[in-house]
């Protein structure tokens, strides 16, 4: 049994189920990196010896970027209201996906991360609590909190902190895919600016793809809620929806998703609703399906592979993965190796053309995308993001 096939009607944990013996516990825990021998070490470690550090920091705040944690540790910090595909479940119930995460970011970045719930869901209070914490992390990865609010605490956190802040939702989502995409463009020989894309769902994960996909030369985009097209005559669109109508509308028109995918070249889906085959088979020849929701992608990939020449999910157990892991552990190592104070479009883009070089001439129809255990990926990510951030400027340590 793989992971995305778990019983999800389960009332109480099973002892007998593996998934929760290796929960048992917790998945990490805080280990020290210096020895505690003897008094000597004691005395070194905490008191006295501490003092002399930390009154180096009171006279010299960027000395805590090297004698304490900081310079390798992420917050990440959920309110538990979009998690997984389970939705809106509450901060205790998000912990083992957030300590998931955390293990992720160790294994895959060699980055610290601490698991913070908050017990809130008002902007303002996390906001205001995420600010007082950070001086205890060099970044914050923000993690599982419903749209639209996601959007406006990124944006209020990026305004008043002065290290990285990234929503993995959104950006890794969105990095990820258009990594896969250049290459699935790439072997069915399209030029990013000439594709017609469909993106099916228009939360934080869908508008982040299509303003990536918008700052790497796609032009053609129409983005699909439940409702059908988002389109600038809709009166029943928030300010995101609307945001999307505006940056669509000359292509973006009045249908359902069979409309819209009638013709097109790529489907994105990020929305756990269902896409029927007929809509699919109405795509353009040599078509490009990444069928992302989890556990059940929009299009079963069998099906979707009748009529498509790339198919990707966001499952294991079929080719062309597209997983957030590919990027996030990164993004964080190359922010924090030069400190950058924020993580901009440019480093999200190099990101993804960086993972996407790493297919190089092994490209296939099942291989668009490394694979997440490709012990290339993160130092590659990270080399194209401080790479960029010294460029940009972004970087308080340039060499």
């Amino acid at each position: 049994m793989v992971a995305t096939d778990i019983d999800m009607t389960l009332d109480s944990p099973d002892p007998n189920d593996p998934i929760f013996a290796l929960h048992r516990g917790g998945k990490m825990q805080i280990a020290a990196t210096v020895p505690l021998r003897d008094a000597d070490d004691l005395s070194m470690s905490y008191t006295p010896g501490v003092a002399r550090v930390c009154e180096a920091i009171a006279a010299d705040p960027e000395v805590a970027h090297e004698y304490t944690w900081v310079s390798n540790t992420v917050a990440v910090v959920t309110d538990g209201s979009a998690v997984l595909g389970l939705g809106d479940i509450g901060p205790a119930a998000s912990m083992p996906v957030m300590e998931g995460k955390a293990v992720l970011f160790k294994q895959f970045g060699g980055v610290d991360a601490i698991p913070i719930a908050l017990n809130t869901q008002d902007v303002d209070e996390i906001v205001e609590t995420i600010v007082r914490l950070a001086p205890s992390f060099g970044g914050i990865n923000l993690e599982d909190i419903s749209s639209p609010r996601c959007f406006e605490i990124e944006r209020q956190l990026i305004e008043r902190l002065d290290i990285p802040v990234f929503h993995d939702d959104q950006h890794g989502t969105a990095v990820v895919t258009l990594a896969a995409l250049i290459n699935a463009a790439r072997l069915t020989d399209r030029d990013l600016s000439e594709l017609k894309v469909v993106v099916s769902g228009a939360g934080a994960a869908g508008v982040a793809i299509t303003k990536m996909l918008r700052s790497a030369g796609v032009v053609r985009i129409a983005v699909i809620d439940r409702t059908g097209v988002i389109h600038p005559d809709r009166t029943d669109l928030n300010s995101v929806k609307q945001w999307l109508a505006a940056d669509t509308a000359p292509w973006a028109k009045p249908g359902s998703v069979e409309d819209a995918l009638d013709c097109a070249d790529v489907f994105i889906g990020v929305s756990g609703g269902t896409v029927p085959e007929s809509a699919v088979a109405r795509m353009a020849r040599d078509a490009i399906v990444f069928a992302m929701a989890n556990p059940h992608p929009e299009v079963h990939p069998d099906i979707a592979a009748r009529h498509a020449r790339v198919v990707a999910t966001g499952r294991s157990d079929f080719p062309n993965q597209i997983n957030n892991v590919l990027v996030f552990p990164g993004i964080f190592r190359g922010a924090l190796e030069v400190r950058a104070t924020v993580i901009s479009e440019g480093m999200k883009l190099a990101a993804a053309h960086a993972i996407a070089d790493l297919v190089g001439d092994d490209l296939t129809e099942t291989y668009v995308i490394p694979s997440p255990f490709d012990a290339r990926v993160c130092a590659a990510v990270a080399k194209a993001v401080t790479d960029t951030a010294r460029r940009e400027g972004v970087a308080r340590r340039p060499y």
